[in-house]
């Protein structure tokens, strides 16, 4: 398994941006999808955004049009590019792989994105 490693969290004032890395060991783009959910304490992971087949990619209606999912496969590393962030977008931040259709996903660790108001 590809274990994956996010960085890029912090705190940031409401209407800024941040920018998420992920990256791993292995290929993070052996696997068929890899993304982003987001998790604050006490509550459900959420969403946020998919690549499918390195092509195709999906977002929550909570951060479309403000948040944006890409990859560098030269780089192995993929970015979760966060702009006019609001105080609900504080979470932490967690990327994730799928190796295959069917199998559960790997997680890293996560990040904290603190957005004060």
């Amino acid at each position: 398994q590809v274990q994956p490693v996010e960085s890029g969290g912090g705190l940031v004032q409401a209407g800024g941006s941040l920018r998420l890395s992920c990256t791993a060991h292995g290929s993070i783009f052996s696997g068929v999808a890899m993304g982003w959910y987001r998790q604050v304490s006490g509550k459900q992971r959420e969403w946020v955004g998919t690549i499918i087949g390195g092509t195709t990619i999906d977002y929550a209606d909570s951060v479309k049009g403000r948040f944006t999912v890409s990859s560098d496969m030269r780089e192995n590393v993929m970015y979760l590019h966060m702009i006019t962030l609001k105080p609900e977008d504080t979470a932490v931040y967690y990327c994730f792989t799928r190796r295959a259709w069917g199998a559960s996903p790997t997680w890293g660790q996560g990040t904290q994105v603190t957005v004060s108001s």
